[in-house]
């Protein structure tokens, strides 16, 4: 079973409808018992992460998820905002604290006239290692769709799975032994984001 972190700024609908068209089984939950039991977990985002991580911590969700996560070394996989959160900290209207995962810091974006801020649409992935999680994507024709007006800056580049161009070097994925993350999102990026997906569950932590 796969549970997707419900706090309320998910984009749990499509992520449901990706995992039951791969025929898996996902949950939407908030209960901790439920992520005890999980065989993996997701954690989603749409927003602005001062909000995020007040909501997350509101609902005393942030311990549970550390037992299962850096405890249990339970695999997870972070999707947009899902994915900024997992960063020791983030500068989206002041300064915040994230979960810590990745030793990163979330900043904003530059813009140009050629590449305009928020990032909507498909861009191309440049695959730095892992080459796992992007297994059986065309080399040519693996864009990925991203919303975004924020990334993750890493301090261990061998985190980082893959960049993207977008007036600047954007970090796409991220990856540290059971902890993965996009930056874009799969179950918004139609046959190459299912592969992605498919990759993930298939990945033996």
């Amino acid at each position: 079973m796969i549970v997707i972190v419900n706090y309320g700024m998910g984009n749990v609908r499509s992520l449901m409808n990706a995992f039951d068209f791969l025929g898996y089984d996902a949950k939407v939950s908030r209960d901790p018992e439920d992520f005890s039991s999980a065989e993996r977990i997701v954690l989603p985002g749409v927003g602005a992460f001062g909000d995020a991580i007040a909501a997350l911590r509101a609902l005393d969700l942030e311990s549970p998820l550390n037992d299962q996560v850096l405890g249990e070394k339970k695999p997870v996989l972070g999707v947009c905002l899902g994915m900024q959160l997992m960063a020791a900290s983030s500068h989206e209207h002041g300064s915040h604290n994230g979960l810590g995962w990745f030793d990163a810091d979330v900043i904003p974006m530059v813009s140009s006239p050629q590449a305009k801020v928020p990032q909507v649409g498909w861009n191309r992935l440049k695959i730095q290692h892992g080459d796992w999680l992007f297994r059986g994507l065309p080399t040519k024709g693996n864009d990925v769709y991203f919303v975004h007006s924020l990334h993750m800056v890493c301090n261990n580049p061998e985190d980082v799975l893959a960049t993207t161009d977008h007036a600047q070097s954007v970090t796409a994925a991220v990856a540290r032994e059971n902890i993965t993350a996009t930056q874009f999102h799969p179950e918004k990026s139609q046959d190459n984001g299912l592969q992605i997906l498919q990759n993930w569950l298939e990945r033996e932590f």
